[in-house]
Formats: structure tokens, sequence, C-alpha cells
């Protein structure tokens, strides 16, 4: 499938993206790229963050520039996606879990604040499970909390179902990177909160040469993951802390829908009384923006402020 002959959009709006450090940091299989953004003083806390099922991590950059050098804050692009696309399988939850213990140890962080948006949370969740004493509190993002999948949907109708058009992308090819700009500026999360942040956010997924360029997203990875969420451990993860966790959670959907993936009704359903799960609400935001908006960044930021000073006072 071929993208259709749009014309450039418009220069972005904002400020220009915040300058990063990019690292090879070896896990089992290869090098996972680390993207980071340095505190101002090497003894502030840092801040590991795990980004979305299609997405990156230059995804977090709209959080790193509001964090203004009073966090180190440590983003690596997924297996199979981005700079980390040619990391080969196994992939699901668990792999990335494990991968983000890996690149833990690598740069050195002790128990890190560790953050994730949509799957990324999911997979924070099963990550401080599976390793607990290597990550300090949790920042969950629109994510972190499952629900049981529906039995009569075949995989690929699942995924169709998690993460929308956004599943079809990955088996588009796009004439070069105005193209693909047009294509993400009339998703409707995104139509009127476009900004050079998410602009350079889009553009890193972007691979291959013109007129031929595509998602660097693996469709295997994308596929195993997006069935990987709905697993007993992964579904498990968020009840089974060591440390506390704040779950930051978008009024609105994927799509900027009113319906977003949580609300009061489904979180008090949820019982997540006991489990050390705070729930907060981010008004305004979508499931894109509460990480890349103006509001919901600024959200983030100010959370991970606070819960590195929570265990910095423990």
């Amino acid at each position: 499938m071929t993208s259709p002959d749009t014309s450039p959009a418009e220069t972005p709006a904002g400020p220009e993206p915040l300058p990063f450090e990019e690292l090879s940091v070896p896990v089992p299989g290869g090098d996972l790229a680390v993207l980071r953004w340095a505190a101002a003083d090497p003894g502030a806390p840092t801040v590991l963050a795990l980004h979305g099922i299609t997405a990156n991590g230059l995804s977090w950059g709209p959080v790193a520039r509001r964090l203004a050098g009073r966090a180190t804050l440590v983003a690596p692009d997924l297996r199979g996606r981005a700079g980390s696309r040619d990391l080969p399988g196994p992939y699901g939850i668990a792999a990335h879990a494990d991968d983000a213990a890996w690149a833990a140890e690598a740069l050195g962080l002790r128990r890190p604040v560790l953050a994730g948006h949509s799957m990324g949370a999911f997979t924070a969740a099963l990550a401080a499970v599976r390793h607990p004493g290597r990550f300090g509190p949790l920042l969950l993002v629109d994510g972190g909390l499952g629900f049981p999948a529906p039995t009569h949907l075949s995989p690929d109708e699942l995924m169709t179902a998690v993460i929308g058009p956004a599943m079809d992308r990955l088996s588009m090819t796009f004439r070069d990177r105005a193209a693909y700009r047009a294509f993400w500026r009339v998703h409707p999360a995104f139509a009127q909160r476009w900004t050079r942040e998410v602009d350079a956010y889009i553009q890193r997924d972007l691979v291959g040469e013109e007129p031929a360029m595509r998602s660097s997203c693996r469709l295997e990875a994308v596929r195993t993951d997006g069935v990987g969420l709905f697993e007993e451990d992964v579904l498990a993860a968020i009840r089974r802390l060591p440390s506390p966790a704040t779950l930051l959670w978008a009024e609105r959907g994927l799509m900027d829908e009113p319906q977003g993936l949580y609300d009061e009704e489904r979180l008090a359903r949820a019982a997540l009384d006991g489990t050390g799960v705070t729930p907060v609400r981010a008004p305004g935001t979508n499931h894109y923006t509460v990480l890349t908006g103006d509001q919901g960044a600024a959200l983030v930021a100010d959370l991970l402020l606070k819960a590195a000073d929570g265990a910095a006072g423990r």
C-alpha cells in the first residue's frame, strides 16, 4: 500500500526539540539504541522511560524538555523499532522488560524512576516485577492496567482493535518525509496539536529510501507485543508491583474520542486499592498528547520529579 500524493504540511509550531545523546547498549542479540537527555547536575535523579507499541524513544522528548535539566531521562528505542529495528526476536513484553533491566545495568542506573507510556507502561510494570530491586517508583502513563482480550478476535483483529490505524501504516510506503508528515498531520489526536517535537518523534520512525520509505516498526514485533499485552503475567503485574506507582490516565482516546482507555468507572471496577497504585487524571489530553502535548508533558515531568523526590526521602 502506498501513501497518497499529498503536499508538505506547514512548518510545525513550538520550540526546537531538545538535543540528546544516542547510546548503544548491549542486550541479548545485539545493541539497543538508547536516547539520553542528561541533567545539569550529575547527582540529579534518573528516569528510564519506555515508549508505546509503534513509537520510539523520541516520544519522550517533550517530557525531557520540561524536566529542564532537573533529571536525566533515558529512553530506549525498544527492540524492533527505530534505532533498535535490527535487534532480532524473541519479542514480547517480557523481552522488553528484560531489555530495560539490561539497559539499567549497562548504564549504571541505581534504582531509577521507571516510566512507561501505553505498551511501555505494561512493560514497566512487568520489568518491576521481574527485576525487583532494580528500579524505583513507577509512573504508568495511560497504560499498565489491562483487561482480558475478547476471545472471538484473531490476533490481527485484536491488534486493529488495540491500536487502530497505527497498524495499517506498518504495511504502507511513503514517497518522502513530507508525505509521512502529511499522513500523521490528519490523525485526530495530532491534527490541532502538531509541534516540532512531535514532528521529530514521528520522523525518527521513518526508514528506507525515497520513493518507498516506511515505518521502522517490524510487523512481527508489533504483532507479538500486542498479543502479549493480554498474557496473564502482564495483566497481573500492576497488582504485584514492588514499588509505589502512579497511573496517569488521559481523558480522551487514541483517536481523540471522548472515551479514553480509562475513566473513573473503569478504574473503580479495577479495584486498585491496596496495590500501591494511585490513579491521576490528565485533563485535556488524549492517549498521545498526554505524553507529547504541552499540558500532558508538563504533568508527566512534574510527576516524575515528585516520584524521584519521594524515593530519595525514603
